[in-house]
């Protein structure tokens, strides 16, 4: 346990930090799945729509310095890259 007073100020202020962070990383998880979503069942401008939210939560993820900024562009490019296949293939033949 900390005993000086800087010490026990570190680790409320690690621990408050800390719950943000994860915030933050929920948050960005929660809206790739939501992109995904909508990618698999919804419709091409609810996937567009969920792609640029989406984008930007990963974004300010990444300039908060929870992520990476090339895991945030490599995200990007992943989603960028599927939504750009769903929109080519076209509607589906049954």
């Amino acid at each position: 346990m900390a005993h000086s007073l800087s010490a026990r100020k570190r680790v409320r202020q690690n621990a408050t930090l800390r719950a943000r962070n994860r915030w933050r990383l929920r948050t960005m998880r929660e809206a790739i799945k939501t992109f995904r979503e909508k990618l698999a069942h919804g419709t091409l401008a609810e996937a567009t729509d969920a792609m640029r939210t989406c984008a930007r939560i990963v974004d300010r993820t990444a300039q908060k310095g929870v992520i990476h900024k090339n895991q945030a562009a490599r995200r990007k490019s992943r989603m960028s890259a599927a939504l750009k296949a769903k929109k080519t293939a076209g509607p589906a033949k049954k």
